[in-house]
C-alpha cells in the first residue's frame, strides 16, 4: 500500500477540525514532467507537420529564395517583375514599422519570395505525383532498363534528394486508378475459364456480358466519382465491409500471428526478454510519433505510402452491434498485462523518462510473483474478445459501462498494447518438427481467454522467453507490423543485450511502484456470457488444424538459377501440390500490395492461371519432355509475375468488383454475376528465409473431411522438389 499511496498526488483525511491535505511531492514532480513531456510532443507535431507540409521543400530553400530576391534588388535586377513593387505599394504607409522604406522592402521581398516557394513546392510535388504514376519500370525485364525509364528513375531521385520524414510524400503519391469495367471483366474471365466445364463458363461470360452492357455502367460512374474525391476509392469500404462489420469472431477468422526468431536465442528469462522488447517497441513509437522511422522505398527509388502505421499503437477495435469501431489515442503511458488469470496495468515511464530494459524486467518480475488469485469471472473475461462481435458488444453495453469494471476495461482498451504472460514454454525445435506447429497454434488463439484480441497487437511471452505476436487486421496488413517487429528483434539482440545470466543490462529502481492490479465486478450473469463465448472460440480453435514446417534442401539462392521469381516458383509448386492433394483446380487467392498508391492496402493475385494449369498437368501426366515442361515452367511463371505487377499497379480483379458491389448494395441494385462467390480449401503462409531455407504454415479444418494440413505440406514439398529437378538445380540433403 505505501507504494500505492506514493503514486497519488495527495492525500486527504476529515477530521472533527476540518479536512486534512498532504501533498505528495514525488507525484506532484512526476505529473509536471509528464506535463512537460506531453507539451514537448505537441512542438514536435507541430514542427513535423510544417516540414512535412512543405516537401520537397524546407526552411533552407526558402531562405535561398529569399536570398536571392534579396541580392537581386540590391544589385537592381528585378526578378519579380514588378511584383515585389506591386506588394509594397499595398502595404499600410503609416502603421508602425510600415513608415520605413527598409522594413517595408524587407517585407515585400518576404512574402514575394514565399509565394514562389509555395508555388514551387506545388510544383515540384505534382511533378513527383506525376512521375510516381509511372509503373513501366515494373515490367521491364531485369538487366533491361529502357532509357526512358533511366531519365525517370534519375528525375525521381532528384525531387525526392531531401531527406524525408515518415509521411514526407504522402501528399506526392498517386491515387489508386478505378480500372475499365471490360478491363476487369476480362481478366476475370480469363482467372475462371480453366477452372469451370463449357456450360459453366457459357454461363458466367453471359452474366458477365449482360453486367457489362446493364448494369456496370451505372455502378463505374458512381466509382469513379468517389476516386476523385475520395483519398483511396478501395481502403476505407474494405476496411469497414470487410473487416470492421464482420459479426464472426476475430480469433483465427481475421486476426494473424508473428513468430519470435526461430532458430536465435537470446534468454530463458521471461520477464528479461519482454523488459528489453516493451523498451525496443515504446523506442520504435517514439520514433514513430516524431517521424524520424523513413518511409519504405521500392528500389531505394518509389516510396510506399506509410498511413497504416499512424495506428499501430494505442489502438483498440471497440465492438459495436452492427459494426465496430477503431479507437486510436495519441498516446498512451501503460500497457496492459494478463497472467494466470489477472489483468495488471503497467505503467512505462517514470515521470517523462521511459522506464529502462531493467526496471521493466523487475516490473514484470513483480507481476509474475504476485500470488493473489483471479476474481470472480475475472480469468475467462477476455474470451469475450474471441466470441462473436454481437454478443461481446451487448456485454459490454450492459456490464462494462460504469463503475470499476469501466475503469479496468478503459485501461486495457487505453493501454499502448497488451501483454499476455503465458505459463507454457514453446520454441522451435528442428529435431521435433511438431514443436513449429504447436508454436504457432499457440500464438494463434492461445487458450482463448489469454489474448485480447481487440487490441492492435498482444505480444505473448512464454515461459522460457520465446516471444511472439497476435495481431488485428483491421487497423494494416501484416508488412506493417513487420516492419515493428523486425525493428524489435534488431534492437533486443544487437543493441540492447543481456547479462551472462541472461537478465538485463543495468541495475533496477526498488522504489518504483509495483504494477497495478486491476479490479473486476462481474455479475453471474455476465459470467454465463463469457463462458458462452469461450465455448465458441475454444470450438473454432479445436477445429483449426496447423502444420508448420521448415523446408531446408533449398531457398531463394538456388531458386534464382531457375531464371525466375522465388515467389512465383513457390505459387506454382503450390498449384502443383494442391492438384495432387484434390485432383483438382481451385480459385486460389494471394495478396498484393497497392502501397504504391496513397492509403493503399493490398489487391488479390489469382494465381490459379491457364499457364500454371497447363504446367501442372503436364507434370501429373509424366510424358513430356523436360525441355516441354521448362518452357511451360517459364510460361506460368511470366504469366504469374505479370498478374503481381498488375495488381501492385491498380489493375487487379477483386477490389474493383468489391467495390462495384457494394456501390450495388447501396443504390439498390441486384446483379447475379456480382452475386456468384467462391470458398473452399487451404490457408498456406510462407516466408522465404534466405538463401537456403523456406518456413510454410498451412492451415485447415479438421471438420472438413477433404482437406488435411499435413498431407497438403509434404504435398509442398514434393512439388518443390520436382520443380527444382527439372532445372537440375542442386539440392541440399534434406
Amino acid at each position: 500500500m505505501a507504494e500505492a499511496h506514493q503514486a497519488v498526488a495527495f492525500q486527504f483525511t476529515v477530521t472533527p477540525e476540518g479536512v486534512d491535505f498532504r501533498l505528495s511531492r514525488e507525484a506532484l514532480k512526476h505529473i509536471y514532467l509528464s506535463g512537460i513531456n506531453s507539451w514537448k510532443k505537441r512542438l514536435i507535431r507541430i514542427k513535423n507537420g510544417i516540414l512535412r507540409g512543405v516537401y520537397p521543400g524546407s526552411p533552407t530553400s526558402w531562405l535561398v529564395v529569399v536570398m536571392t530576391t534579396l541580392g537581386s534588388s540590391y544589385c537592381n535586377v528585378d526578378i519579380s517583375m514588378g511584383l515585389v513593387c506591386f506588394i509594397q505599394r499595398w502595404l499600410p504607409e503609416r502603421c508602425g514599422p510600415y513608415r520605413i522604406p527598409q522594413t517595408r522592402t524587407l517585407l515585400s521581398v518576404a512574402i514575394f519570395s514565399t509565394g514562389v516557394w509555395m508555388m514551387g513546392i506545388l510544383f515540384f510535388r505534382q511533378t513527383l505525383k506525376l512521375l510516381l504514376s509511372y509503373h513501366g519500370w515494373m515490367f521491364e525485364m531485369h538487366g533491361q532498363t529502357s532509357h526512358f525509364t533511366k531519365v525517370w528513375a534519375t528525375c525521381v531521385r532528384l525531387l525526392s534528394s531531401q531527406q524525408p520524414m515518415l509521411y514526407s510524400f504522402q501528399t506526392s503519391l498517386p491515387k489508386l486508378p478505378v480500372p475499365s469495367v471490360s478491363a476487369t471483366i476480362h481478366r476475370y474471365l480469363e482467372s475462371v475459364q480453366h477452372l469451370l466445364n463449357d456450360e459453366e463458363y457459357y454461363r458466367m461470360e453471359t452474366l458477365a456480358k449482360e453486367f457489362q452492357e446493364k448494369t456496370a455502367p451505372r455502378l463505374q460512374k458512381y466509382l469513379v466519382l468517389k476516386s476523385w474525391w475520395a483519398t483511396n476509392y478501395v481502403s476505407d469500404w474494405w476496411e469497414e465491409y470487410v473487416y470492421l462489420q464482420g459479426r464472426t469472431p476475430l480469433m483465427v477468422n481475421s486476426n494473424y500471428y508473428v513468430m519470435d526468431l526461430v532458430l536465435v536465442k537470446n534468454t530463458d528469462v521471461q520477464a528479461a526478454r519482454l523488459g528489453n522488447v516493451v523498451h525496443a517497441m515504446i523506442t520504435y513509437r517514439r520514433k514513430l510519433d516524431r517521424e524520424e522511422i523513413k518511409p519504405v522505398m521500392v528500389l531505394g527509388i518509389v516510396p510506399m505510402c506509410s498511413y497504416q502505421m499512424e495506428r499501430m499503437f494505442n489502438t483498440t477495435r471497440i465492438p459495436g452491434k452492427d459494426t465496430d469501431v477503431l479507437q486510436h489515442l495519441r498516446d498512451s503511458r501503460h500497457v496492459a498485462v494478463y497472467h494466470k488469470g489477472r489483468f495488471f496495468k503497467l505503467w512505462l515511464y517514470e515521470g517523462s523518462r521511459l522506464l529502462k530494459p531493467r526496471d521493466l524486467e523487475m516490473q514484470f518480475q513483480r507481476i509474475l510473483d504476485d500470488p493473489s488469485p483471479p476474481q470472480p469471472g475475472e480469468e475467462r473475461l477476455a474470451a469475450l474478445t474471441a466470441g462473436g462481435r454481437m454478443e461481446w458488444a451487448q456485454v459490454r453495453q450492459a456490464f462494462f459501462g460504469s463503475g470499476k469494471n469501466k475503469a479496468a476495461l478503459d485501461a486495457i482498451e487505453r493501454a499502448a498494447f497488451f501483454v499476455a504472460l503465458d505459463e507454457e514454454s514453446h520454441r522451435y525445435d528442428p529435431e521435433d518438427e511438431a514443436s513449429l506447429s504447436l508454436y504457432g497454434k499457440a500464438l494463434l488463439h492461445g487458450s482463448c481467454y489469454n489474448r485480447w484480441f481487440d487490441k492492435s497487437f498482444t505480444l505473448i511471452a512464454f515461459k522460457n522467453g520465446q516471444l511472439g505476436l497476435n495481431t488485428e487486421h483491421a487497423w494494416a496488413d501484416a508488412p506493417i507490423i513487420g516492419h515493428l517487429w523486425e525493428f524489435v528483434l534488431g534492437t533486443d539482440s544487437f543493441d540492447l543485450g543481456y547479462t551472462e545470466t541472461g537478465h538485463c543490462l543495468g541495475k533496477p529502481n526498488p522504489v518504483l511502484a509495483p504494477p497495478q492490479r486491476l479490479q473486476w465486478d462481474i455479475p453471474e450473469q455476465c459470467q454465463a456470457v463469457i463462458e458462452s463465448s469461450y465455448q465458441v472460440a475454444k470450438a473454432l480453435a479445436d477445429d483449426v488444424e496447423l502444420y508448420c514446417f521448415q523446408f531446408l534442401p533449398f531457398g531463394k539462392g538456388l531458386i534464382k538459377k531457375c531464371r525466375t521469381s522465388p515467389d512465383a516458383f513457390v505459387q506454382i509448386a503450390l498449384q502443383l501440390a494442391h492438384f495432387r492433394d484434390r485432383g483438382k483446380f481451385c480459385l486460389t487467392y494471394e495478396a498484393s500490395m497497392t502501397r504504391m498508391f496513397r492509403e493503399g492496402r493490398t489487391e488479390t493475385v489469382r494465381s490459379c492461371t491457364c499457364e500454371s494449369t497447363a504446367f501442372v498437368q503436364a507434370m501429373v501426366q509424366g510424358r513430356h519432355l523436360k525441355a516441354d515442361l521448362q518452357d511451360l515452367f517459364r510460361k506460368a511463371a511470366a504469366k504469374h509475375q505479370n498478374m503481381y505487377r498488375l495488381a501492385m499497379t491498380g489493375s487487379g480483379i477483386d477490389r474493383h468488383l468489391f467495390c462495384l458491389y457494394v456501390v450495388s448494395k447501396y443504390l439498390g441494385v441486384s446483379s447475379p454475376f456480382l452475386a456468384e462467390v467462391a470458398n473452399d480449401g487451404y490457408g498456406v503462409s510462407y516466408m522465404i528465409a534466405g538463401e537456403n531455407t523456406i518456413f510454410f504454415h498451412v492451415s485447415s479444418k479438421f471438420s472438413s473431411s477433404e482437406t488435411n494440413a499435413q498431407r497438403f505440406g509434404n504435398h509442398i514439398r514434393q512439388a518443390l522438389l520436382d520443380i527444382a529437378d527439372l532445372f537440375q538445380v542442386p539440392k541440399a540433403e534434406s
